[in-house]
């Protein structure tokens, strides 16, 4: 309703009345309309309050995904939001329904930043991955119902659009060079303009041979392993391959997930610089921050951080110091849409672009919600699109009808009130998750068994 016209058209009519219990008593039927009309008219919708909140868990293509869903006390109207925490699946699960959920029931779902701040607090330590997840799931379903009450997708909540759509980037890893070209070329022909490029998975463990410790007799038989030198020698070869059959124009990126020693980050950074990376990723653990500074000083290679980051303190000082290009977070491991609009907004006053995290064990509705901020948000960089919403699956999309997708290179969100992505729970149990199943992509040995921290 246009507020002026209806205040405009009630005229005389409400003259003298007032919006307290009795403003009605004794007021004929067309008096007590125009007053209630212009109540609305002025005052906007009634709160609606929260009912309920509940994880619903799923895994429909061996990735356990956990969906929060927000119910409140107007019939029909929920909001669902992105809690995946695959290593720890089942914690966040009994995180949401054991304690957000009575925690939550009858707070105003209107009041997103005030619940946000209760939650993050109430269980007194925070900015762990497990109450962070639960956090964010909550906080994209408040988003979701919020854009639904306002008939507006988010991200005209969160100012508007400054894109048409959201760029992203593919991966292109394979065992060997001649591979990566090949991946790198088709995904070029479905218009992809940025591509990252691994060669034997993160750190070449695939080119790795049988190390010492196993003969040894030495660790677990599910242990990866880890040979810096050779990953260290064939990386830059894998760029110079690259560069030479697929052409200057494509930008390229790299992931170097912490695997190295600082150092060997460093000189390898220095190294790629000729071949013009878009980014290098994740040079160092979050334990060797300090090493920032050294880094930026010794080369000009755009840096990637912040997919293992949690915590504000450890985004704040290299982003002020602009130590670091693009921050990398995982949306749902901070705690949702609510702190990555501040992160974003952070990083604009530093010339700190985003390029949030968005691999496969997100959901779609968490896609979406990196999506809506994507579009929303000036100083945004990059999207990585993960092969779930490259190429959704019947599967996939019955269970999160109005999935987001892609169409060269460009990631699209369909234009509904919300975060526009829902869930349908009868398609959703028809794909339980397993029982705790822990997966050793994170247990990785170098030569003489020592662990290495991916």
């Amino acid at each position: 309703m246009n507020r002026r016209k209806a205040i405009k058209s009630l005229g005389a009519g409400i003259a003298g009345i007032t919006m307290t219990p009795t403003a009605f008593a004794g007021k004929s039927d067309s008096e007590n309309a125009a007053a209630e009309n212009y109540r609305k008219a002025t005052q906007g919708l009634p709160p609606v309050k929260i009912t309920n909140v509940k994880a619903i868990a799923t895994q429909p293509h061996g990735i356990e995904l956990i969906v929060v869903k927000v119910e409140t006390d107007e019939p029909g109207l929920y909001g669902v939001g992105c809690a995946t925490f695959r290593q720890r699946a089942h914690t966040v699960v009994s995180a949401v329904n054991d304690y957000l959920a009575p925690f939550c029931k009858g707070k105003v779902a209107d009041n997103i930043e005030d619940i946000w701040q209760i939650t993050y607090q109430n269980s007194y330590w925070r900015n762990g991955p497990v109450l962070n997840n639960a956090l964010s799931g909550l906080d994209q379903a408040l988003w979701d119902i919020k854009g639904k009450r306002a008939g507006m997708p988010v991200y005209q909540l969160l100012g508007g659009k400054c894109k048409f759509a959201v760029d992203t980037y593919t991966h292109a890893g394979a065992g060997s060079k001649e591979e990566v070209v090949e991946n790198v070329q088709r995904y070029m022909d479905e218009g992809y303009r940025h591509i990252r490029i691994q060669l034997g998975g993160y750190g070449s463990t695939a080119l790795s041979g049988k190390p010492d410790f196993r003969k040894a007799g030495f660790g677990y038989k599910n242990d990866n392993v880890y040979m810096p030198n050779i990953y260290l020698q064939e990386t830059p070869k894998l760029f110079e391959y690259v560069r030479k059959h697929c052409g200057e124009d494509i930008e390229l990126l790299h992931d170097i997930h912490e695997r190295v020693q600082p150092n060997d980050a460093i000189n390898l950074c220095k190294e790629l610089e000729q071949y013009r990376p878009f980014f290098i990723e994740d040079p160092f653990s979050p334990e060797n921050i300090g090493y920032f500074e050294q880094l930026r000083q010794q080369t000009s290679v755009p840096i990637a951080m912040g997919e293992l980051f949690n915590n504000p303190h450890e985004w704040i000082e290299p982003m002020t110091k602009r130590w670091y290009d693009f921050i990398r977070v995982h949306i749902s491991q901070i705690g949702g849409i609510t702190p990555a609009m501040k992160l974003a907004r952070l990083g604009e006053w530093f010339n700190v672009r985003t390029a949030w995290h968005g691999p496969g064990d997100v959901s779609p509705v968490g896609h979406a919600a990196n999506a809506h901020i994507d579009l929303a948000v000036w100083n945004f960089g990059i999207q990585e699109a993960a092969s779930s919403i490259r190429s959704s699956s019947d599967r996939l999309l019955s269970i999160f009808p109005g999935t987001p997708w892609v169409k060269n290179g460009y990631m699209h969100i369909n234009e509904a009130p919300g975060l526009g992505v829902d869930i349908n729970e009868k398609e959703a149990a028809k794909f339980p998750i397993q029982d705790v199943q822990l997966n050793n992509w994170t247990q990785l040995r170098s030569q003489d068994g020592t662990p290495v921290r991916p």
